[in-house]
């Protein structure tokens, strides 16, 4: 198959990054990469969806992983996984012979294995430059449940329409389930049984990373997982604090222990984001020096030196998105060609064992089986976002009263980097706007 052919089954079919951004993974593909690698490492605590799926479809997502490696020419595909998901594993090793190339790679329990420069480094021994893609380490990655996605399209021609989502937490029957993209998530968290706590709060993503969600908000491409969380947990009151507090917390308290440089991923990596440098400056007002400021565009947001590391509990995570989201609207971008220091020395003894992070977070108690169910969750009515991807929205090509039926293209790929959008039900097309179409069933 040639390259251009696989890109255009992958736009048309709507296959984005499920998870993270939802990058269009057609425009990953290229004839400059020698190494794809699929992400296997469940980034956050108490996410489960991609090594169920992978244990559930081996077969099927290794046929088309290897695929995408001969369509692109590269000389060998890697599957990195945690060497704890044992189950996964096995199904792996019972047909990986069949295709030449492709290799496992095992991963320590530790964070943020799941962030792709640390896992390429993991993977490969080689280092993105601060800023920079992948493919410049000529590396593309592909999480698990897109490339079951590309499976679908290819054999099924089935578009994306659905979505694992993991229910956790604060419920009866911890869960994973398949509902169509558009449901709300008080419709997803509903398969999980009663909730178990009496004023919860959705935290949508994994604990780390996540964002307090509201029952009303659809599934997009890239929810996984759905924490159902009593409001006076300490994620939860974290996310809900000020920056302008947080600022003066850091002025008042910071102990200039350096613990969350020393313990950020990035930085051990050689990446010149130091978050302890940046705390100092921003919370005395000092302006002298402008590099940790500017710096804070090589902050990946894993959260590790907020959630983790700092003994006052501050929010360095916090203070630099806030930082980036400034300079982007200045219109600051982030310094060219930068080149990362050797990897630290020291970083094997400061990665971040999962099993104490889910202790630290107070997790431990919800770390439990949430069986993957693949029976499609039935839904009356859905609201599809148009824009659930980086770059620019589908554009929609239906309109009210319009007829559809489940994987029919209702916004077709705009300008530029985009995809496709499909019905997720069959019905009646009731509400279309710039940001979303609603579909009912009659």
């Amino acid at each position: 198959m040639e390259i251009k052919d696989l890109q255009k089954i992958m736009q048309d079919n709507g296959v984005v990054g499920a998870g993270g951004a939802g990058f269009p993974s057609y425009a990953k593909l290229t004839d400059k990469a020698d190494t794809i690698l699929m992400n296997c490492a469940e980034c956050e605590p108490l996410l489960k969806l991609h090594r169920q799926l992978l244990e559930k479809h081996a077969y099927e997502i290794m046929k088309t992983f290897h695929m995408v490696m001969e369509t692109v020419g590269a000389s060998q595909a890697i599957i990195g996984i945690k060497k704890s998901y044992v189950q996964t594993i096995k199904a792996l090793q019972q047909n990986i012979e069949e295709f030449p190339g492709l290799k496992l790679h095992l991963l320590d329990e530790v964070y943020p294995m799941g962030d792709e420069v640390v896992l390429i480094y993991e993977a490969t021994g080689r280092v993105c430059r601060p800023g920079g893609l992948p493919i410049e380490q000529g590396v593309i990655v592909f999480n698990v449940e897109t490339i079951y996605n590309v499976y679908q399209a290819m054999e099924s021609q089935k578009p994306v329409t659905e979505k694992y989502v993991s229910v956790v937490a604060e419920v009866e029957h911890p869960v994973t389930v398949k509902v169509p993209l558009g449901c709300t998530l008080d419709e997803v968290v509903a398969q999980a049984g009663n909730i178990t706590t009496k004023d919860p709060v959705y935290f949508v993503g994994g604990p780390m990373m996540g964002r307090i969600g509201s029952g009303a908000d659809p599934v997009t491409k890239t929810t996984n997982a759905v924490l159902v969380l009593p409001r006076d947990h300490q994620i939860v009151m974290k996310k809900q604090r000020t920056s302008a507090i947080d600022l003066k917390r850091a002025a008042s308290i910071c102990c200039q222990c350096n613990t969350c440089t020393d313990l950020c991923p990035r930085h051990n990596l050689g990446h010149p984001i130091d978050p302890a440098r940046f705390m100092r400056a921003a919370s005395a007002g000092d302006f002298r020096d402008v590099n940790p400021y500017i710096d804070s565009a090589f902050c990946s947001s894993c959260g590790v030196c907020e959630m983790y590391a700092c003994p006052q509990s501050l929010a360095p995570r916090t203070l630099l998105a806030d930082m980036k989201g400034g300079l982007r609207k200045a219109g600051i971008r982030p310094p060219q060609g930068v080149q990362p220091v050797p990897v630290k020395e020291s970083r094997e003894y400061r990665k971040v064992p999962e099993e104490r992070l889910m202790a630290r977070l107070g997790l431990t108690q919800y770390d439990k089986d949430a069986p993957m169910d693949e029976t499609l969750v039935d839904i009356p009515k859905v609201k599809i976002l148009l824009s659930q991807h980086i770059g620019a929205p589908a554009q929609a090509i239906v309109k009210v009263g319009d007829q559809v039926t489940r994987g029919q293209m209702i916004a077709s790929p705009a300008q530029g980097l985009s995809v496709g959008i499909h019905a997720t039900i069959s019905g009646k097309v009731t509400e279309v706007t710039d940001r979303w179409i609603v579909v009912a069933k009659n």
